[in-house]
């Protein structure tokens, strides 16, 4: 049996559908898509919109992982600037990754326009500095977008960063009215119907214990086979070690969030007036928004380890605090956390394994929009139109130092660094 939805304010405030069944026998289609989440799901709705026949292999449920848990936030672009990625593919397919980026967000809202998705879709975004040398950055930040013709962001000093965000702690911000939030449990689950309506087959409870990657690709579980034409693997940091080409090039993160008592319409609002959902530029960020039951959500707490602190819930709250102190009072109702992937670069990767195997995965923080355009280029690959697909699949795919053993210790040394770099 796959397991229940962790608890959180996204599954107590989503429709959760009955499961749907496991996969059982041998079962033939064009495409099989390993992974219910954001990735899997917008390749197989772009599949299926082409006329290919589609079925999905989920684990647990779908979008129990990342797509499930995370902050919900929509953010613009990528972690790196564009002058950065320009220097690993050149100027010219540089831009032409941020134009993907921007349609990322496109596909996203004509997904949730089209489907009748209900998931508390907000656009609006400030990102806050906590120090000059962070405004600097984002100053010049916002000038390259500028460049780019990106004209949806805005300067604010301390004085107009406080009247958006009710803390002391920024000295600037600034405003993005092209990034937003949604509520991403909701959005997973209009995803599946979407996929659903369109034809496409959704096996949960349905591991994959073995991949044929080759000329003739295949996906095994405990109860049954899928003979494809096609595989794309979508499971990101919850694929673990079943594709050992990919996994050294990933690393499962941990991310945290709480959740707060209802803090009533005016106490909730008085915080985030605009209602956009906030994020730091640390290095190990905290982000935030309010719900909207007039909750606060707040998410950091990032741990590199795998190990889950003892006193998360406490700790979490004691950073949301140092924000926002007014909080002291209210009761925390909801402590949850899941894990992301992230690349050495902290950019998506996409690529091919074999002749009929595609990957997306790596999404650093930003996958919630860039998941849809990495399955957007998969599903425009297998369909014979690679040339987008292959300028994405330019970005470095560096694997991780240290091998298997070593590379989560040289991680959680360099985070340190990071952490320390952030305090300073």
């Amino acid at each position: 049996m796959p397991k229940s939805y962790p608890r959180s304010w996204y599954a107590d405030t989503a429709d959760i559908p009955t499961r749907r069944p496991p996969l059982t026998g041998d079962v033939r289609c064009d495409v099989c898509i390993v992974g219910a989440g954001y990735t899997g799901l917008v390749t197989a709705i772009e599949l299926a919109q082409r006329g290919y026949d589609v079925v999905v292999l989920e684990a647990e449920r779908i979008g129990w992982g990342a797509s499930g848990r995370n902050g919900g936030q929509i953010v613009t672009g990528f972690n790196k600037s564009i002058g950065t990625i320009a220097g690993w593919v050149g100027r010219e397919d540089a831009v032409r990754l941020w134009h993907l980026s921007e349609e990322a967000k496109t596909i996203l809202a004509d997904l949730v326009d089209r489907f009748g998705i209900e998931c508390d879709l907000h656009w609006g975004y400030l990102l806050a500095a906590l120090k000059k040398r962070q405004m600097d950055e984002l100053e010049a930040w916002r000038e390259e977008l500028a460049g780019l013709g990106y004209d949806r962001t805005r300067l604010l000093d301390q004085e107009q960063t406080r009247a958006e965000i009710a803390t002391n702690a920024y000295v600037g911000s600034v405003l993005d009215e092209g990034s937003g939030h949604l509520h991403p449990l909701r959005y997973v689950l209009g995803l599946a119907r979407a996929a659903e309506s369109l034809g496409v087959r959704i096996f949960e409870g349905s591991r994959v214990l073995h991949l044929e990657t080759g000329a003739v690709p295949r996906a095994e579980t405990k109860t049954g086979r899928v003979l494809p034409r096609f595989l794309v693997l979508a499971g990101n940091a919850y694929l673990g070690r079943l594709v050992p080409e990919i996994a050294g090039r990933i690393m499962p993160v941990a991310t945290y969030i709480i959740g707060t008592e209802p803090l009533g319409e005016e106490r909730a609002r008085a915080l985030i007036p605009s209602g956009h959902a906030v994020a730091d530029t640390n290095f190990v960020l905290n982000y935030y928004r309010r719900s909207p039951d007039h909750r606060f959500l707040f998410g950091g707490g990032v741990s590199y380890s795998g190990l889950d602190r003892p006193d998360l819930k406490q700790a979490l709250r004691r950073t949301m605090l140092r924000f926002f102190p007014q909080l002291e009072d209210a009761r925390i109702d909801y402590c949850w956390g899941g894990h992301v992937a992230i690349t050495m670069d902290r950019t998506p990767h996409v690529g091919r394994i074999g002749p009929a195997t595609y990957y997306a995965q790596g999404f650093s923080g930003h996958g919630v929009a860039m998941t849809a355009i990495c399955g957007r280029l998969m599903a425009e690959a297998i369909a014979g139109q690679a040339e987008r697909f292959d300028v994405f699949a330019r970005i470095p795919h560096a694997p991780f130092p240290g091998g298997g053993s070593l590379r989560k210790p040289a991680l959680v040394l360099a985070m340190m660094w990071y952490r320390m770099r952030d305090l300073l």
